[in-house]
């Protein structure tokens, strides 16, 4: 069964018809043509495809395109405003934070939305006791960011790259 959605995709209004079992992942790379977010291990557990819906970091291949109708939706791609990287781009690409690039934009999604979780006062396991604000050391931050793996390892990277924008 097919169904007529519409999504704001990276600033962009973009209308199509899925099939109901199309997940967002699918819908966005393969109906849309937007390939940032990118197809890991497709059940949730890498974070290659994290993006932001409607402010808040998803795994794209977990969620159906027709549930989330109407939403909008930022990849790392969206991200850039004009001609200049978010800052956090612009910090993973200052402390080399990537080495194949293929988790990247799973990255960068997750560590713009969980800096707003880290600012909206959401606990972690490593806060979860801790009552006023929270503050990002190195283990919350790997806490925080350990939903999205890196093969080639460099998690040491990605964390300078994440405290250099963290407030």
């Amino acid at each position: 069964m097919d169904a007529s959605i519409s999504l704001t995709v990276d600033g962009t209004r973009r209308s199509l018809t899925v099939d109901t079992r199309t997940t967002l992942l699918d819908a966005l790379r393969e109906r849309l043509g937007v390939t940032t977010p990118k197809k890991g291990c497709d059940q949730g557990q890498c974070g290659a495809c994290t993006v932001l819906l409607n402010g808040r970091r998803i795994v794209a291949c977990l969620v159906l395109a027709v549930a989330q109708d109407g939403a909008e939706i930022v990849t790392a791609g969206g991200l850039v405003s004009g001609d200049e990287l978010h800052p956090m781009q612009q910090s993973f690409l200052d402390h080399d934070g990537f080495q194949c690039g293929y988790c990247t934009p799973g990255q960068i999604c997750s560590a713009v939305g969980m800096l707003d979780e880290v600012k909206w006062g959401w606990p972690s396991v490593v806060t979860h006791e801790q009552s006023g604000p929270v503050e990002l050391t190195d283990e919350e931050i790997r806490e925080r960011m350990s939903g999205n793996l890196c093969r080639c390892g460099a998690y040491g990277n990605i964390v300078a790259a994440i405290r250099q924008v963290a407030p």
